[in-house]
């Protein structure tokens, strides 16, 4: 079976789901062209679900997926985030924030039995996940409605992990994606390979489809994932100069710049690894800190400065989401990108 038969869509492509720089316009138009958009669920609360899914579904009668972290939150560590802010004091003198005055809430909470409610009430065919999988209880309520469930694996060990849990497909993360890696069964860093070499590996390995992610780009990247076994491909960085897309202007200015050119993976914005466009803290403190907390506990201390260089106009302290080819950013709608991708034209 294809993904495309499996799915209910016209095209092998699926829109990443981006936490922070969309919601449900790109989905729809992605949908809506042909291809599976998504939704990003990890930083939504339950009224925010439900605003954003009778948004979408009343724009699309297409398929789509929501996608939810299945992260186990980390008991808050007092001594690990004076660390943090020790390390951060510095910029915190430099724009004037008074630390005592910082949340210490993190912003992204894993799939939940109150998520699954809503979620019920919308019954969306397809849903992803990040970080392994929510509780066997959880899926069955997925899969009551016949819906579809995704999950990540970066390596053949979780791609063999999800399978034996009963997965419909399996996104294949390579090392090049942006945003966060979806490891799971171990963070070590050392474990990750690059896409066209997990690809083959876990499609020999596996007996579901099995869907490519991180540097593709273009139609070319799409049809060398195929060649090599994937049934599907899963997109990302090139949709983030879409007009649907909410990328902040600092972010849209890095992806347009020959700064795009040199991504690393960085713990600083949220704890856990994820590739991003390299901007003054990560030149400072070094991409990958032993001062941050653990995922998502980072996030707490470093959005005010965040949020003070922004109103500057400055990205040096944003996380700049990108993979290793932003070759395929481009300032078109997500239609047009999305038939393109499948190598269909406009």
């Amino acid at each position: 079976m294809t993904i495309q038969e499996m799915l209910g869509i016209d095209f092998p492509i699926i829109q990443a789901p981006m936490a922070g720089v969309q919601e449900h316009e790109l989905a729809v138009a992605v949908s809506n062209a042909g291809g599976l958009g998504s939704l990003p669920c990890a930083m939504l609360s339950p009224e925010g679900l439900r605003n954003e899914l009778t948004a979408l579904t009343s724009q699309t009668s297409k398929p789509y997926n929501v996608n939810f972290f299945c992260h186990v939150p980390p008991e808050p560590d007092a001594e690990a985030e004076r660390h943090w802010r020790r390390a951060l004091a510095p910029y915190f003198d430099e724009f004037g924030i008074d630390p005592d005055t910082i949340s210490s809430q993190a912003g992204r909470s894993p799939f939940s039995a109150e998520m699954a409610e809503v979620l019920a009430e919308f019954r969306p065919p397809v849903v992803s996940f990040h970080f392994g999988l929510p509780a066997p209880e959880l899926m069955d309520r997925i899969r009551g409605w016949g819906g579809k469930i995704l999950s990540t694996a970066t390596t053949v060990d979780e791609a063999l992990w999800l399978e034996a849990r009963g997965v419909d497909a399996i996104i294949a993360q390579g090392l090049e994606a942006g945003g966060h890696r979806g490891f799971f069964l171990s963070r070590d860093i050392s474990t990750q390979m690059g896409t066209f070499a997990l690809l083959p590996q876990v499609v020999e390995a596996v007996k579901v489809p099995v869907i490519a992610a991180g540097g593709i780009a273009d139609a070319k990247g799409v049809q060398a994932a195929m060649t090599l076994g994937a049934t599907g491909v899963q997109i990302g960085t090139a949709y983030l100069l879409c007009p649907e897309a909410q990328t902040k202007p600092v972010h849209r200015s890095a992806l347009k710049s020959e700064a795009s050119r040199v991504t690393a993976l960085t713990n600083l914005f949220s704890g856990g690894a994820a590739r991003g466009i390299v901007n003054r803290i990560m030149r400072e403190l070094g991409p990958m800190s032993s001062d941050a907390p653990a995922f998502p506990l980072a996030s707490a201390a470093i959005a005010p400065l965040r949020a003070k260089a922004e109103a500057k106009g400055s990205g040096d302290f944003s996380p700049l989401w990108a993979g290793q080819n932003t070759s395929g950013c481009r300032e078109v709608s997500a239609a047009i990108l999305t038939r393109e991708l499948a190598g269909v034209g406009k």
